[in-house]
């Protein structure tokens, strides 16, 4: 498809509530919370559990992350070519410190509710190069009802002019300058503040981006963020909280009433201080937590708690705390509601993931020439809760010893991040063993039939 009819400037119009939407929960996130502010003599305190439980619900689902590569067929061929894959995978990883790059993105996303990968070749340093861009700034065209092909993705974002000049070779009169990148699977085109620059043939021959949401709404294109159930439990526990300290503040430092008192003077609450009032007045404390007013509020509070928890399917087991010595089932089961949430989350970065890494194949085998021949991608993904490793491992030992499960299956079952080179490693260190033992048992023949001669010369003489 051409993009004759776009002009950056019609960005500026497209997803506005959207981007919006993006800065509240971006603010929300880091405790800006509060819809006004009041005079500083009322306080306005911030509990950001919103935060906590992101956080919290990031690092069990990012713990034990590993992609697996197949091959379609059980050839020598093709399981030499799968563990080049592997090792290619395993490098762009490592050059791009992965890891805490989808760590950084799933907090993000979990955050605005979108996040974006970009896959492109450094012919510099002749690697592939992932980023996450900022996804406020990404733009995406699908094809009619089906959003799942996606046949332009525009780029938006800002650069100094000693950048703009070392990218792109182009020295600006103003400070900073506006990019935009145009992609479709045929043409790539680069716009500097609503001038076309450059246009030519897409390189990569795909679109190098990779949209996803954070958790999926029906017919929907972009996603949903984590905070859109936390906002409203976590603003009301921040005004119950608030309004609480001032009572105790207040009761802390307490108010000298008077009745039947015209003016008063020297009235002040001090240890010994002595009040003269008229006749028939009476003065008093007030006392803010007289008929246990107070346990109200605190009642109040540990509903908004627990509501808390609920909406944000994190169990206060989650942050480390259990009622007692809870068995492995029992505690499951308390988890259960943020083990489904992780898995509708893995359900989506499972096929983010493999789409991400098929791209850096291509990349790779397009410009280093390497062929990884036909192959499958699957992501494993550690168990949320704590296993124990002894009897999964006993169990998958049975399993490979009765041929229910091949030694591949098992390493990915137990979590080791390359089965396949795992394989490879075992299937060299057995060789060298069996060698190595074959070397010592013909020695040792070698020895005893010396000494048998040796003997039967002995008996001769």
């Amino acid at each position: 498809m051409a993009n004759d009819n776009f002009n950056p400037a019609q960005l500026e119009r497209m997803d506005t509530e959207r981007i919006r939407n993006y800065r509240q929960m971006l603010d929300f996130y880091n405790g800006s919370q509060w819809q006004s502010r009041c005079n500083r003599s009322e306080k306005q305190l911030t509990f950001n559990y919103a935060r906590a439980v992101i956080d919290k619900v990031t690092a069990y689902m990012m713990a034990g992350a590993h992609c697996i590569v197949k091959a379609v067929d059980e050839s020598e061929h093709s399981k030499e070519k799968v563990l080049k894959a592997e090792r290619a995978l395993q490098q762009a990883y490592t050059d791009n410190t992965m890891e805490q790059l989808d760590f950084d993105t799933e907090t993000d996303c979990a955050i605005l509710g979108d996040a974006c990968y970009k896959v492109t070749w450094d012919s510099i340093n002749r690697r592939v190069r992932v980023t996450a861009p900022d996804v406020s700034g990404i733009y995406a065209w699908w094809q009619g009802d089906d959003m799942s092909k996606i046949w332009r993705v525009a780029s938006c974002y800002s650069l100094t002019a000693e950048e703009s000049t070392l990218l792109y070779g182009i020295n600006p009169a103003a400070k900073t300058v506006k990019i935009v990148e145009l992609w479709t699977d045929r043409l790539f085109e680069l716009w500097l503040d609503n001038n076309l620059v450059e246009k030519k043939a897409n390189p990569y021959g795909f679109i190098p981006f990779v949209i996803f949401p954070n958790l999926r709404e029906p017919k929907k294109f972009w996603g949903k963020s984590d905070i859109v159930q936390l906002a409203e439990p976590q603003c009301e526990l921040n005004r119950a909280m608030s309004q609480l300290s001032r009572i105790l503040e207040l009761s802390g430092n307490p108010i000298a009433v008077l009745e039947n008192v015209e003016q008063s003077e020297d009235i002040a609450v001090s240890p010994g201080a002595v009040w003269n009032i008229p006749e028939e007045s009476r003065a008093y404390l007030l006392d803010l937590l007289q008929g246990g007013g107070v346990n109200l509020h605190i009642e109040y509070i540990n509903l908004l708690y627990r509501t808390l928890h609920d909406l944000g399917e994190s169990p206060r087991a989650t942050f480390g705390s259990t009622s007692g010595n809870t068995s492995g089932i029992a505690l499951e089961i308390e988890m259960q509601p943020l083990l489904q949430k992780v898995w509708r989350k893995r359900l989506i970065r499972s096929s983010v993931y493999c789409q991400r890494n098929n791209l850096i194949l291509k990349l790779i085998s397009k410009y280093t020439g390497q062929d990884f021949g036909n192959y499958r991608l699957q992501m494993a993904w550690s168990p949320v809760l704590p296993r124990d490793m002894a009897g999964l491992v006993s169990n998958e030992q049975i399993l490979v010893q009765n041929g229910i499960h091949s030694r591949r299956t098992a390493m990915s079952q137990i979590g080791v991040k390359a089965p396949e080179a795992e394989f490879a490693s075992w299937l060299e260190e057995r060789a060298a063993i069996l060698k190595m033992n074959n070397e010592n048992n013909t020695r040792t023949a070698g020895k005893m039939r010396e000494r048998a001669g040796i003997n039967t010369a002995a008996e001769g003489i």
